[in-house]
């Protein structure tokens, strides 16, 4: 339990040990196995771009992020104090906890565990990350593709399933008011962002064979009922 043990409630457990020296480590070992796999993912990134990949993903705010998917706030030790004030929620404390997280899995299990875990948690982020604007961002070509096609933008319908600390998301993309694409995440963002890809490729594959359907036939089964919440095009 030492990578949940917060300070404050190693004050007030002098037998227990923080999990400062356990943070200091899962950052090294996050930084590496991020930039490895982005290395390794994205041949044609120059090393400019593989800073901003790593400077992304690897920061506070998305640390906590990932804390809060987990859950991981309900198992932190914390002093009475920090506690009462919030502490659960901070993302200070999130993000460390974390990287204590990562630091005990190498530990525990050795670096491969260890990267395993960072890419299963990180690995759609990277991807965002290392996409920029345009390049893999298929909501940015899917909005192009359409304003040609349908001389309107793409809208997004999206739901999601499970509690809080766990949620996944589930979209699906309007063209022409018809669905063509569906896609899920463990955010609204990768949802929408999965969706986008899907009508994308479909359309694409369309022009290549000079085959122009009618809004509504290259979605196949998609259910245009998926959706509760129309985002609109952003």
């Amino acid at each position: 339990m030492r990578s949940l043990s917060h300070r404050s409630y190693c004050a007030e457990h002098p037998e227990s040990e923080p999990n400062e020296r356990l943070e200091f480590l899962g950052d090294a070992v996050l930084g590496l196995v991020v930039t490895d796999h982005a290395y390794r993912t994205f041949p044609d990134l120059p090393e400019g771009e593989l800073a901003k990949v790593r400077a992304a993903v690897v920061n506070a705010e998305t640390l906590a992020e990932v804390a809060v998917e987990l859950g991981l706030g309900e198992f932190l030790l914390l002093g009475k104090g920090e506690d009462a004030s919030g502490g659960r929620e901070k993302p200070s404390i999130l993000a460390d906890a974390v990287e204590a997280v990562i630091a005990a899995v190498h530990l525990d299990g050795g670096y491969e565990v260890a990267g395993d875990l960072v890419v299963r948690l990180f690995e759609a982020r990277i991807d965002e990350a290392a996409a920029g604007p345009g390049g893999q961002d298929f909501k940015t070509r899917l909005q192009e593709l359409a304003a040609r096609r349908f001389e309107q933008l793409p809208r997004y319908r999206v739901r999601h399933e499970g509690p809080d600390h766990s949620k996944r998301f589930f979209a699906t993309v309007l063209l022409g008011g018809e669905p063509h694409g569906a896609g899920e995440g463990r955010s609204k963002k990768q949802a929408e962002q999965a969706a986008a890809r899907q009508a994308w490729l479909r359309l694409r594959a369309g022009d290549e064979r000079g085959d122009r359907p009618e809004p509504g036939v290259a979605a196949g089964a998609v259910d245009p009922s998926v959706g509760e919440e129309d985002a609109g095009a952003a």
